[in-house]
């Protein structure tokens, strides 16, 4: 099988029928859902189950219910039932933006493996939809040290080797940047390679746990801790004084900014597109 669409949901509500329906709309077929709920009591699955049983792809979906320690170890255990070569973690509320994506990348892949990649090593990669801003975020067309500790590709519009993912949970002491300290560790210690995909691969809801308020703090520590594990001190210093210099939290506001945002994201991927030339 190529694909394990991983979904780890608990009350989910309406976002569950979302995620599933863009899922089920793909042109490529070789995929299995794993959605793996934490004991929701909303009614949500047994909702999706009933209105969906008699529908074409409904057998693709494989629902384990399991109690979790938080959305990690829901990852983690989703991960240990995935029968995919590659797994793709979408959240609830997250969709694919249109119905090839599947296609595309399954495309990429074979690409890959007639180029003699050890697809058990491989990071595939693409721009991400802000559905908060309505605009493309697009990620950088290569991953460097410095992307790392900047700005990684959205952890929805990564597709990794499954191998990866066995070989390095989720560390749990992480509460907020699990995905990123395991995208760091596919980079630096698994030597994994990293392609761009040059298209959305999901549109992105925005608004989680880690973007609220009184969660940045508790993001900026682990981004700290995380980085001083993989990269060396003067890497840092390196990193740190391109960020003040380029006004690090000014374009931040702007990425974010409603009125703002789009002209941003254009300008940034303009600039990233003059830079593969």
């Amino acid at each position: 099988m190529k694909f394990s669409i991983i979904t780890v949901c608990l009350n989910p509500g309406e976002k569950l029928n979302a995620t599933l329906d863009s899922v089920m709309r793909q042109s490529c077929r070789d995929f299995e859902v794993i959605l793996k709920d934490g004991g929701s009591r909303d009614g949500s699955i047994e909702k999706w189950k009933q209105g969906h049983a008699s529908r074409p792809g409904a057998g693709q979906v494989r629902i384990f219910a399991e109690k979790d320690a938080g959305i990690y170890d829901a990852m983690n255990q989703a991960v240990t039932h995935a029968q995919g070569e590659f797994l793709l973690f979408l959240n609830c509320g997250d969709v694919f933006p249109d119905g090839e994506v599947l296609e595309r990348t399954r495309k990429v892949i074979e690409e890959e493996r007639a180029a003699g990649t050890d697809l058990t090593r491989l990071v595939l990669y693409g721009d991400t939809g802000s559905e908060k801003n309505r605009v493309t975020i697009a990620s950088a067309p290569v991953i460097t040290g410095f992307t790392c500790y900047r700005n990684i590709p959205c952890h929805q519009s990564c597709f990794y080797g499954a191998a990866l993912c066995r070989e390095k949970p989720y560390d749990l002491q992480y509460k907020i940047r699990a995905d990123y300290d395991h995208f760091l560790w596919c980079f630096y210690r698994a030597k994994a390679r990293m392609r761009h995909m040059d298209f959305p691969v999901a549109s992105y809801e925005g608004g989680g746990y880690s973007e609220s308020r009184e969660n940045r703090a508790l993001d900026r520590r682990e981004h700290r801790q995380i980085t001083a594990f993989y990269m060396r001190k003067g890497e840092l210093l390196r990193y740190r004084a391109v960020m003040a210099v380029t006004l690090a939290p000014l374009r931040r506001l702007l990425a974010e900014s409603g009125a703002f945002s789009g002209m941003y994201h254009r300008l940034k991927e303009k600039v990233y597109r003059q830079g593969q030339k």
